[in-house]
């Protein structure tokens, strides 16, 4: 009688595996073998075990098994909880979640805090859940995360490198510099020789600013004029439209915009003025993103290779996750010019 009302109790509590083992008369360890690795019990043992386990109504928590593994085939990616969604870092996540999933593993989305305190969600995070590693995007000057995840000692890879200081860790990043100057290139093949550039301002953006300075580095090698000709924006649509007048008003005769969105402003800038992208003004974008080729005019744009980005990060991780003792990673990948109707046309006349 003892027996049966204790069953009941453990069916409707919390059932563990010490409690399973207590039962059957076995160890904790035992009780974990019949589970996971059968074949090293004895048959009669086994079935001992596997009797009281059916009684208990015990089940293994995923936990528990990433204990025997040392692998919960979750990979951990935080998202920031900003109100403006960014193109490249949904395009990021669609390609990194199929990466994942390919290699038998699966993201685990958490929201990762902006402010002063970015590591907590991170602390969070590995308190609540067995990652085997964590994917970090958005990497900035002074971010901490890399060297507190090194710390820790969480594999980990980044979609970024770290603008300032050493570099800690696996990245694969995209070379913006060699994509604006491809896009100075094409547009002096064009005829233009007042290029102006419309990023963010310096110092806010270690990719922003390496935008600039490939589109500085070609401009001087083709032997034209950087001076007054960077503009400074926050990021926007409206924003950019109204930081891009003066390079207007400066006789640029073409524009390179770090994003595609400050690109639009670009586009509502020059129809104010009674000028058309593409035909008066040349436009070029980055990041080539999702209907850019359905604008009018379709807009040129640096398309950054999300999926091979994607692909090798969990790549790296897993390589990390294997053997921590590897030498770091690093891969800086080449972005491609898209060349639209935004660009197309030879420079024959000074802007309106």
């Amino acid at each position: 009688m003892p027996r049966s009302s204790n069953a009941s109790s453990s069916k409707s509590g919390s059932v563990t595996l010490a409690m399973v083992a207590v039962r059957a008369g076995v160890s904790p360890q035992t009780v974990s073998n019949a589970i996971n690795s059968p074949g090293m019990l004895r048959p009669e043992t086994l079935a001992r075990v596997r009797r009281v386990v059916d009684e208990m109504g015990y089940r293994p928590s995923r936990a528990a098994q990433a204990l025997r593994t040392r692998s919960s085939k979750l990979i951990g990616y935080g998202i920031q909880s900003a109100p403006l969604s960014s193109p490249v870092l949904d395009w990021f996540l669609h390609a990194l979640s199929h990466s994942a999933e390919v290699a038998g593993y699966r993201i685990l989305l958490f929201t990762s805090a902006l402010g002063d305190t970015p590591l907590k969600s991170y602390e969070e995070l590995l308190g609540r859940h067995d990652v085997d590693g964590i994917v970090l995007s958005g990497t900035e000057r002074g971010d901490l995360r890399q060297k507190w995840l090194t710390q820790k000692g969480v594999p980990f890879v980044a979609f970024g490198r770290l603008w300032s200081g050493r570099q800690i860790g696996d990245w694969v990043d995209v070379d913006g510099a060699s994509g604006t100057e491809a896009a100075v290139d094409h547009l002096v093949s064009q005829g233009h020789t007042k290029i102006g550039f419309l990023g963010w301002e310096r110092g806010t953006s270690g990719a922003g600013d390496d935008r600039a300075a490939g589109w500085a580095r070609a401009m001087r090698r083709h032997g034209l004029t950087v001076r007054g000709a960077r503009g400074q924006s926050d990021n926007g649509i409206d924003p950019a439209r109204i930081a891009v007048r003066p390079l207007l008003e400066g006789g640029a005769t073409a524009i390179i915009a770090a994003s595609d969105m400050l690109a639009l402003g670009c586009y509502q800038a020059l129809r104010e003025r009674g000028a058309v992208p593409g035909r008066d003004v040349a436009v070029v974008g980055f990041d080539n993103a999702a209907g850019t080729d359905l604008l009018s005019p379709p807009l040129t744009s640096i398309a950054q290779p999300l999926d091979i980005v994607g692909a090798q990060c969990i790549r790296m991780l897993l390589a990390r996750i294997a053997a921590p003792e590897l030498p770091p990673q690093r891969l800086l990948l080449a972005p491609s010019l898209v060349v639209r109707d935004s660009s197309s046309r030879t420079a024959q006349f000074s802007p309106s």
